[in-house]
């Protein structure tokens, strides 16, 4: 080589190995700088340096003909090949990528076996597998992560830090087993790649890649060696670009193999590498506390520096870390209780850091169809949140409606439905729309369903529907899929909603599957097309639901049958709201099923007083059978928890009937005056619940339809003050606290 070659082994997202670097390449003044990355994006490498260019960001590369298969490679301030980067841009340094293309990576199909077993095997060696583990091991530490952080990361001494990383990783990879065929072809790659700017520079070069690899790039090996071990390696087309990243996608808790433990920390470590670490991130930690409305004095944080210190020096650290200071903390700012210290900790030591990338950065192909459809719906991404009113009958509401839809579907809600059409009828929408930078990283990830936001959002919904074991939340994402105006997802979904509903008895799945089904319905009239699918499919699934539907309701406990009567209400809803759509003989077989609940001695008396009510809202039942039923149904001898129930089914959330219907509210003050002093105290919850919809008005309205009776108003003022107090004799006196009751 005719060039000085400077290997510099380093950590990923590393800040001691970053500020280390940045004062050797200082020093070396090189004329190129090399760094480990895929060689055929080197084009997009000095983009890092862009002012507008804000961390973390990663590199995204992805197969041109299947963008589904892409690969991220994340970089973060800390990171020392962003410094790197950022270094020969501010220096003019020739600036690559080294390692081997995109292309290879993207290029290995399913069929390369071979090369997964082989690195298989060369991952069971301890040594390959975790060479840092090793040395730590050497030099008495539990883990690599403490060692690395003492000797380097967190290390304030200086020294040629780097001549000592390749010197060891020499002395671990001297009895190594063969690596794999890949790992093989990388450093072959590199090697040629070294040696090829070699010959172009004359000034020194710098070559910055894991500390691993360090030995292999410093062997001499024949160029011809190396490039029969790049023969036959796969190829595909690529594409390449950047994309915003987030803090929390560095951890390695997030399944990101060379991500950090707390980047927080480690961003902390970068930004602090020439002033008091443990005194800053004290304070940091403190502001934090007092925002949560912890109290937190100055003396406080100075004990907890003091601590920090010592248990340092104890276990013969160089400095505190974040281990001492954690530990610190906990004992002098969270008074010893670790649940503080876990309430905050995520934000400091993980962040919600959201990176940002330059307007002249090539996008990835969602982002790219996402920026041509906010031209076309004139929908412009704002930080702020901005309300938007959508008119379906006209061609841009709904371009615009379809287009925040498929993003919802892939889990970007730049927009949030607020009103579907309740309060301005079913051809209007009311969204909150806020666009967050995060949204980017989201639809990137979401590359594998498709390189189009319809494709993308018809392959996540396709995949969700396979997945869903239940009728209810399957009929929720076929209502998704036709609202976004997906075709084949929707298709996939009506064909999986009848495969399941043919072989579903449960009663409960069948009622969960009717209000989505008939929001389909109301979404057919303003979008063309969606009601058609259903138009056989849900009265079947309503005469399944009634034939199920006395079966689901006996012996139930009492969570189940709240669950069952929530599903009832919703259900019986649905089938109002899509009765034009349905006939006549499908309605009245529901209505004979609810009949059946009321009549049934083993039906949950929950279920059946809630049947009862349905029939009597649908005029059904006049008010004196109605009348009847209850005085049946709270008779004296019905045991106290089953008329308590019947009544809660029949009154809750419709307790303004007693204030028109005489004839109900006596048959409920008749059960009342039944009940002896301790079965009507135990009841007063369930009194409160049932009453808790009627606002001030309506209380003092029902309040003076009781007062009508002397007997019922005690028992009225009773439950709804919420008191056992004994019936004043003085009636002047009961009226007044009647309307002060209501009054509270």
């Amino acid at each position: 080589m005719a060039a000085q070659v400077s290997l510099f082994g380093i950590r990923h997202h590393g800040p001691g190995s970053a500020r280390r670097l940045v004062e050797a390449l200082d020093a070396l003044k090189p004329a190129a700088v090399l760094i480990e990355g895929p060689a055929d994006a080197s084009e997009l490498l000095p983009m890092l340096a862009d002012p507008d260019m804000v961390t973390p960001v990663a590199l995204l590369t992805y197969a041109e003909d299947n963008p589904a298969n892409a690969s991220f490679f994340p970089f973060a301030d800390y990171s020392p090949e962003y410094q790197a980067a950022c270094w020969a841009v501010r220096h003019g340094a020739v600036l690559r990528f080294i390692d081997l293309p995109a292309s290879d990576r993207l290029g290995a199909t399913a069929g390369d076996v071979a090369e997964e077993i082989a690195a298989g095997a060369a991952a069971t060696d301890p040594v390959s597998h975790d060479p840092i583990g090793a040395l730590a091991a050497a030099a008495g530490y539990d883990d690599g992560e403490s060692w690395w952080s003492d000797v380097i990361e967190e290390n304030p001494a200086t020294g040629p830090i780097f001549t000592a990383v390749a010197d060891a990783m020499t002395a671990l990879r001297a009895d190594e087993k063969s690596p794999s065929a890949r790992e093989a072809a990388r450093e072959a790659h590199m090697r040629i790649e070294i040696a090829k700017v070699a010959k172009e520079c004359d000034g020194a070069i710098a070559v910055v890649c894991g500390a691993w690899h360090v030995p292999a790039l410093t062997e001499r090996r024949s160029l011809a060696a190396d490039r029969e071990l790049l023969k036959g390696r796969p190829k595909t087309k690529v594409k390449a670009t950047w994309a915003p990243w987030t803090a929390p996608r560095l951890a390695r808790a997030s399944g990101y193999g060379a991500g950090v433990v707390a980047p927080g920390w480690c961003a902390h470590v970068w930004e602090t590498r020439d002033r008091d670490r443990a005194a800053e991130w004290l304070a940091k930690v403190t502001r934090v506390l007092r925002h949560r409305g912890h109290f937190v004095s100055t003396a406080s944080v100075i004990e907890a520096q003091r601590l920090g210190t010592a248990l340092a020096a104890l276990r013969g650290r160089p400095a505190p870390g974040f281990a001492e200071l954690r530990e610190a903390a906990i004992a002098c700012l969270c008074n010893g209780e670790r649940a503080i210290w876990d309430d905050i900790s995520s934000e400091l030591l993980i962040g919600a850091g959201v990176g940002a990338i330059p307007a002249a950065t090539p996008l990835s192909p969602l982002l790219e169809d996402l920026q041509r459809q906010q031209k076309a719906t004139r929908l412009k991404p704002e930080a702020l949140d901005r309300q938007l009113t959508l008119d379906l009958r006209s061609e841009s509401g709904l371009m615009r409606s379809t287009l925040l839809h498929r993003l919802d579907a892939l889990d970007v809600p730049w927009g949030r439905l607020t009103d579907a059409g309740r309060s301005r009828g079913t051809f209007r929408e009311n969204w909150q729309l806020r666009w967050e930078p995060e949204f980017a990283v989201r639809l990137v990830e979401n590359l594998l369903y498709g390189s189009t936001i319809a494709e993308a959002a018809s392959g996540r919904l396709i995949e969700a529907m396979g997945k869903e074991a239940e009728l209810g939340p399957l009929a929720t994402l076929v209502r998704n899929a036709m609202i976004a105006d997906l075709s084949r997802a929707t298709e996939f979904g009506i064909a999986a909603l009848e495969t399941k509903a043919a072989l579903t008895s449960d009663g409960q799945s069948l009622l969960a599957a009717l209000p989505p089904m008939a929001d389909i319905l109301r979404y057919g009239e303003a979008r063309a097309g969606t009601a058609a699918h259903l138009a056989a499919l849900m009265p079947r699934i309503v005469v399944q639901a009634a034939l199920a539907l006395p079966y689901a309701a006996r012996n139930l406990d009492g969570p189940a049958a709240a669950k069952l009567r929530g599903a009832l209400l919703a259900a019986d809803a649905a089938i109002q709201l899509a009765q034009i759509e349905i006939e006549i003989e499908i309605v009245a077989s529901w209505r004979d099923a609810l009949r059946a609940l009321v009549n049934d001695d083993r039906a949950t008396r929950l279920i059946a007083g809630t049947a009862a009510r349905l029939l009597y809202e649908a005029e059904l039942l006049t008010a004196d059978q109605a009348a009847d039923l209850l005085t049946r149904m709270l008779s004296p001898g019905t045991p106290v928890a089953e008329a308590a129930g019947f009544f809660e089914g029949f009154f809750e959330g419709a307790g303004q009937r007693l204030i028109h219907d005489a004839t109900l509210r006596g048959a409920v003050d008749a059960w009342l005056m039944t009940l002896d002093g301790e079965a009507f105290t135990a009841s007063l919850p369930l009194f409160r619940r049932v009453f808790s919809a009627l606002d001030r008005t309506e209380r003092r309205r029902l309040m003076d339809a009781l007062f009508t009776r002397s007997i019922g108003a005690a028992r009225g003022y009773r439950l709804l003050a919420g008191t056992t107090d004994i019936w004043p004799a003085h009636q002047a006196r009961v009226l007044e606290l009647l309307r002060s009751g209501a009054a509270r």
